[in-house]
C-alpha cells in the first residue's frame, strides 16, 4: 500500500487572499477616519457657537439688553469677558491647538454683513475662514442660506461660521 503524504500549510491563493481583504479594511479605515474626524470637528465648532449663544444672553442680562459694540475690539472685549474667563479657552478645533503645536487658533467675532457668505471652510486666509464667527446685529438666520434676515429689535444678533465638512451653521439670540 503507497501512503499519500499531505503537507499542512495555506496555499499562495489563499495568503494572497487574506492579504488582499486585510488591505481593503485598511483602506476603509483610512478613508473614513478623515470623514469621522472632520465632522467630530464641526460638532465641537457647533457646540462652541452654542456657547457663544449663552455668553450672549449673559451679556445682554448684564448689560440691559444691549448687544456688545460691533466692532471687532467690541466682539474681542465679549470674547475676554464672557467667553476666555480664567482658564476657558474659545478655540477652533482645527488641530492647531494641540500641546504639540506651536500656534492656537483662537475664534474671532468679526462684524459681517446679513448677506449670504460664499466660499467654503478655509485655512488659508481666504474668506470665510475657520476660525472666524461672522455677527450681524439687527438679523436671524435665514432657514434657507447662509446670509442673515433683517429683522426688526436692535437686540437680535445672528451668528455664521463656515464647516469644514460644507455649510454653514448659524445661530441667533
Amino acid at each position: 500500500m503507497s501512503k499519500q503524504s499531505t503537507n499542512k500549510g495555506f496555499t499562495i491563493i489563499e495568503v494572497v487572499l487574506v492579504l488582499a481583504i486585510a488591505g481593503l479594511i485598511f483602506l476603509m479605515v483610512f478613508i473614513a477616519l478623515p470623514a469621522l474626524q472632520r465632522n467630530q470637528r464641526d460638532t465641537q465648532r457647533k457646540n462652541d457657537m452654542s456657547r457663544l449663544q449663552t455668553a450672549v444672553a449673559n451679556y445682554t442680562s448684564a448689560n440691559r439688553g444691549n448687544l456688545p459694540a460691533n466692532t471687532t475690539a467690541g466682539w474681542g472685549s465679549f470674547t475676554s469677558q464672557y467667553l476666555t474667563v480664567g482658564s476657558d479657552t474659545f478655540i477652533d478645533p482645527s488641530g492647531a491647538n494641540s500641546a504639540q503645536a506651536s500656534t492656537v487658533t483662537t475664534y474671532v467675532i468679526t462684524p459681517q454683513a446679513a448677506a449670504t457668505l460664499t466660499g467654503g471652510f478655509s485655512d488659508n486666509g481666504t474668506s470665510p475662514t475657520q476660525n472666524v464667527i461672522y455677527a450681524t446685529p439687527a438679523t436671524v438666520c435665514s432657514p434657507t442660506n447662509s446670509a442673515a434676515t433683517q429683522t426688526a429689535g436692535s437686540r437680535k444678533v445672528s451668528f455664521r461660521m463656515a464647516l469644514e465638512g460644507g455649510g454653514y451653521h448659524c445661530v441667533n439670540n
